[in-house]
């Protein structure tokens, strides 16, 4: 895996403190911030095996929890999605604040309601975004602004996961940016058959790479 570990930060956000790990590997041009799923954390083996494969292809990642550990307890702040966005864009200024990040590229991962939060985080920074991955999203509950969408997005879903195929198809046609949708036979929700979390890293990997390299 990557060699470059990720250090735990604090990240301010409307008078709270967000838990995150960034991880820069050396001569990184970009950086990914992960926009988890509800009852989710910055500790998603998921997400965590991700950031892994994306650091490898030398893009820095931040992983933080959008949520407090009181905030997360009520089930609606889960599904907030406004409140998602504001976390993200804190984080994002957080990053514009700092030394060692204010210059990389900026790109958005987001798993299940995260992408939401991350489509729409990225419609409302507008250039400010340079690439968006949804894994299994829930892009449909962005889809009053999917057309704002400047950043090039790849869309990754599960050929099993009927539902959500359905509404990132749907949700696809709306974006009028450069865009992608991978479909990964046979994947559930979850991707947990053999071999399809590590396809949807290395898709994901690859389309940063590209975009924040």
């Amino acid at each position: 895996m990557a060699d470059t570990n990720p250090k735990p930060v604090t990240i301010p956000a409307d008078g709270v403190e967000l838990e995150g790990d960034l991880g820069i590997p050396e001569g990184a041009s970009g950086l990914v911030v992960f926009a988890h799923g509800s009852g989710s954390s910055r500790k998603s083996p998921r997400n965590n095996y991700v950031a892994d494969v994306i650091r490898e292809h030398g893009v820095g990642t931040l992983l933080f929890d959008l949520l407090t550990e009181e905030e997360d307890q009520t089930y609606e702040t889960r599904f907030d999605i406004p409140l998602l966005v504001e976390r993200l864009l804190s984080a994002t200024e957080w990053l514009r604040s700092r030394d060692d990040t204010r210059d990389l590229k900026i790109g958005y991962f987001g798993s299940s309601t995260g992408a939401a939060a991350a489509l729409l985080a990225a419609a409302e920074l507008g250039d400010q975004t340079d690439a968006v991955v949804s894994r299994g999203g829930r892009v449909d509950l962005a889809k009053e602004r999917l057309s704002e969408v400047t950043a090039p997005t790849l869309f990754v879903v599960g050929g099993a996961d009927e539902p959500v195929l359905s509404l990132n198809r749907d949700a696809y046609e709306k974006l009028d940016c450069e865009k992608s949708l991978e479909v990964i036979p046979g994947a559930g929700h979850l991707f947990e058959g053999p071999g399809q979390l590590e396809d949807v890293a290395d898709l994901a990997a690859d389309w940063f790479e590209t975009h924040l390299g």
